[in-house]
């Protein structure tokens, strides 16, 4: 059976090390693929800008 692992995170290293965890515990022949997306949103406050990152990945993978 095909599966998958979604992880979210504001900091890329939070994602990596969550990844990296998860990704111990699987037998390496089990990993079909990853994929990785960032998005940027800037969100205005009165006179303050701020950029707001959301660092994603999903791991396939078979069971």
């Amino acid at each position: 059976m095909i599966q998958v692992k979604l992880f979210d995170r504001e900091h890329e290293k939070d994602l990596e090390k969550e990844m990296n965890r998860f990704l111990k515990g699987l037998e390496e022949q089990k990993l079909l693929d990853i994929k990785y997306n960032v998005a940027a949103i800037t969100e205005t406050e009165e006179d303050d800008e701020e950029q707001i990152y959301c660092f994603s990945a999903m791991i396939i993978y078979r069971s």
